[in-house]
């Protein structure tokens, strides 16, 4: 890739990210890069490669915001968790430097789409009655498929699979499958299950009992009130993650999530 345009997006809600950002910043001009900074507030088009500082929320704005324009983004952690990141703080100059080379690969990961919103991770469907279950019917490409009785209905992507929807029960899904899960919160009843569905599936949500419609969200971070049904499909332009070579989806599940991991001896 002829890269040419850098940016550097950045959190000033998140500790760190002023200096950070000042250091890709001198690590890019030092080597004749063209490099903007933006706050995650205030985000434009046209660059070749964005740089994003902060933690997975930071990333998933960006992402949604990116994606239609097809732009690389690389993410640099300064949250917890941070797992949608591939490189520290303290590795900014190795991994500078490995991008420059173009030593790096890009992973198309799929999102979901509901109106004018998009999701890297995933849309949480939820009661607008507070403390209360509701009635959320499914349907699949027009056909009923089942009523669940729950507190709420998470569609995730296979990204999105290792947040909510894993604390909700569901499965951990190889970012490179594609697939949606979908994962009922609290049911009421022990044959609910999460449903793994093909991502050229048309997801339909809508709950049938409850006048007052549901609290719509995308990716924890877009917010509405909804009356109709919900009808969810995959967005036309997948985010372009950026990952170092040598990054291996297990590894990362094993080293960020701990996964399989005996419990410490008390």
């Amino acid at each position: 890739m002829d890269l040419k345009k850098f940016a550097v997006v950045y959190n000033t809600n998140v500790a760190h990210s002023v200096e950070i950002k000042d250091s890709i910043l001198k690590l890019l001009t030092q080597s004749g890069k063209y490099v903007t900074a933006l706050g995650i507030d205030n985000l434009k088009e046209g660059y070749d490669f964005v740089f994003v500082v902060g933690g997975d929320g930071t990333i998933l704005k960006t992402a949604r915001f990116y994606s239609k324009f097809a732009t690389p983004i690389f993410g640099v952690n300064l949250g917890r968790l941070g797992f949608l990141s591939q490189c520290s703080a303290e590795k900014i100059r190795y991994a500078v430097d490995k991008i420059l080379k173009g030593e790096f690969s890009i992973d198309d990961r799929i999102m979901l789409k509901y109106d004018k919103y998009t999701a890297l991770n995933d849309f949480v469907i939820k009661s607008s009655l507070s403390g209360r279950t509701s009635k959320f019917s499914l349907k699949i490409n027009g056909n009923s498929v089942c009523d669940y009785l729950a507190d709420g209905v998470i569609i995730s992507t296979p990204t999105g699979s290792t947040a909510y929807g894993l604390s909700a029960g569901g499965p951990v899904l190889v970012p490179s499958l594609e697939a949606f899960v979908i994962v009922p919160i609290c049911p009421h009843t022990l044959t609910a299950r999460p449903l793994v569905v093909p991502d050229t599936e048309t997801i339909t949500i809508c709950s049938s009992n409850n006048p007052k419609g549901y609290f719509f969200s995308a990716d924890g971070q877009e917010f509405m009130q909804v009356s109709d049904e919900i009808t969810i499909e995959k967005y036309a332009s997948p985010v372009k993650l950026v990952l170092l070579d040598g990054t291996d989806f297990y590894t990362v599940l094993r080293d960020k999530l701990h996964w399989g991991t005996s419990p410490a001896k008390i």
